[in-house]
């Protein structure tokens, strides 16, 4: 995998995504539209080739918080079920804290994650995030050093009683060896970090922190430039008996199989699950059927600040390196009255500012000419952005389908996604960037612009690549794909693993729990399945 530092290579021409003319989706904001093919990549950027996503990720590697896991059952108890909106469509997961710490910290000792704990064993230390479930470990690394930015916003937001905390990242703070023997090299900074590969091993990833243990091992195979076309199923549809896909010159083949993972990347964990007719598609109308439901997204939102007397050197920058705060993120904060619920993790990750995307100007800049060229010196160096990366919760009308109309080069339907955010997430967004607002004047610049997000969801400019939902993990088969081992419902010896499980989105990225649910699915398989192959819960 190449990993120079070309941003017009990999960052503008996303060399690293899956090409629209490969495969692309539609999109449509409420069912009594006629979807439209995406020929660009914009809202999100769906990754390819052996690694996946995480080759190009930024490294932000968050736990979900325990009441997370019993989000309904929790805002019902403390809240009462009326104060819901009724346009939200909440469920639980079907497992909790209790259930999905240990398999937080495998997957943070695999992935080497840089950070600082808060509570250790019900120690509790400071510099951490208070607001974090009671851990079993330490983060194996400890926490990136910070540039002037995270430091500035953390400063100003611990003198207005906020509780800053490095973010924990899966770009390692310093040389570390994985429990798999694998090595890793510190980050250097470099700004060239998501959207790109890592040359120093700093990220983490399939590649960078397990393949390189696996391709050791003589039972292991890895068929690279291949997709798979279908699960094949039974006759009864009660088991799969393989998949088939093609190779890269085009030939078909199928694979026989005992057992099934998908791990697919949530958009082909669940196309793959309607083209194999695994599970009852969703309806909309009649709120029946669960492959496709519960689609979920990130609602992104962002403060933008211009100094006079600052230097930030955007070009030193990772993609998960910064300083953030919880305190208006999930339910962290008394919801009552507000007439929403959820939140956002508001923080200050640079990145890295490079030369061609990275052009920060205050509104009423012209959009080119020599105005434009004094404003982007001027503010090059000067500008700093708090984003606040916040919940996205479900309703009856965001779900994942087959489309009608348009078909991939193979000839089979692409997804359909249909999503609009609902005004409970709209109304979240204008109360925590308001805040995030505060925090902002608090600094002292010379301009902030709020940018919260508004009205409909539109899929042309880049907004995350959090995708979740369309095949939910649940204690209850007619709201739910998989259960809590990410075992599929009457089909016992197929797993579907990603954050296509989601019941719906935190204000937190997804990796860390992605990374959680692998390992909770592999445990269970290894210690149940393999012993007693079946449905581990009936």
């Amino acid at each position: 995998m190449a990993t120079v530092t070309d941003e017009l290579r990999y960052n503008s021409r996303q060399e690293l995504m899956v090409q629209t003319a490969q495969n692309a989706i539609t999109i449509r904001n409420n069912p009594s539209q006629t979807a439209l093919p995406m020929r660009e990549w914009g809202s999100f950027h769906p990754g390819n080739g052996t690694g996946g996503a995480g080759n190009h990720w930024a490294g932000i590697t968050f736990r979900f918080q325990p009441d997370e896991f019993r989000l309904k059952s929790h805002l019902t108890e403390k809240y009462g079920a009326k104060a819901i909106p009724e346009e939200l469509v909440l469920q639980d997961w079907g497992t909790d804290w209790e259930e999905m710490e240990p398999h937080y910290a495998s997957f943070e000792r695999l992935a080497g994650v840089s950070g600082k704990a808060s509570n250790v064993n019900g120690q509790h230390h400071e510099g951490g995030n208070p607001y974090e479930g009671m851990r079993s470990i330490e983060y194996p690394t400890k926490p990136m050093d910070m540039p002037y930015g995270p430091t500035l916003f953390a400063e100003a937001a611990r003198n207005m009683g906020y509780k800053a905390f490095p973010v924990p990242s899966s770009l390692v703070s310093e040389a570390y060896t994985n429990p798999l023997g694998v090595k890793m090299g510190p980050c250097t900074y470099c700004g060239f970090c998501t959207n790109y590969g890592c040359a120093n091993y700093s990220k983490a990833s399939a590649i960078t922190t397990a393949l390189p243990s696996l391709i050791r091992k003589e039972n292991f195979e890895a068929r690279t430039s291949c997709e798979v076309m279908r699960v094949v199923t039974s006759p009864d549809g009660k088991q799969v008996t393989g998949v088939v896909y093609i190779d890269s010159s085009g030939d078909e083949w199928e694979q026989p199989a005992d057992l099934v993972v998908v791990t697919a990347f949530t958009f082909e964990n669940v196309r793959l699950m309607l083209l194999s007719g695994i599970g009852k598609p969703y309806d909309p109308i009649s709120g029946t059927g669960t492959t496709g439901r519960n689609y979920a997204y990130q609602t992104a939102n962002s403060v933008q600040l211009f100094f006079d007397d600052k230097n930030f050197n955007p070009f030193i920058g990772a993609g998960a390196v910064g300083m953030g705060i919880d305190d208006f993120n999930n339910d962290n904060f008394d919801h009552t009255g507000l007439g929403f619920f959820g939140g956002g993790s508001i923080r200050v990750t640079p990145i890295g500012g490079a030369p061609i995307g990275y052009r920060p100007v205050p509104p009423g800049t012209p959009k080119w000419g020599k105005e434009w060229k004094q404003a982007t010196v001027s503010n090059y160096l000067s500008s700093m952005s708090i984003g606040c990366e916040a919940s996205s919760y479900t309703t009856r009308t965001n779900y994942l389908s087959l489309d009608p109309n348009y078909e991939d080069r193979l000839g089979r339907p692409l997804l359909r996604v249909t999503f609009d955010f609902p005004q409970n997430d709209l109304k979240m967004a204008a109360y925590c960037t308001g805040k995030v607002g505060e925090i902002a004047k608090a600094m002292n610049p010379r301009q902030y612009v709020e940018n919260p997000m508004k009205g409909h969801w539109n899929g042309s400019p880049y907004q995350s690549s959090h995708i979740v939902g369309g095949f939910v993990m649940g204690a209850d088969p007619a709201t739910s794909s998989v259960n809590k081992h990410l075992q599929v419902w009457d089909v016992p010896n197929l797993f579907v693993v990603g954050a296509s499980a989601f019941p719906q989105n935190p204000g937190y990225n997804p990796t860390g729990t992605v990374g959680a649910l692998a390992f909770k699915a592999a445990e269970a398989i290894r210690k149940n399945y393999l012993k007693k192959p079946g449905e581990m819960i009936a």
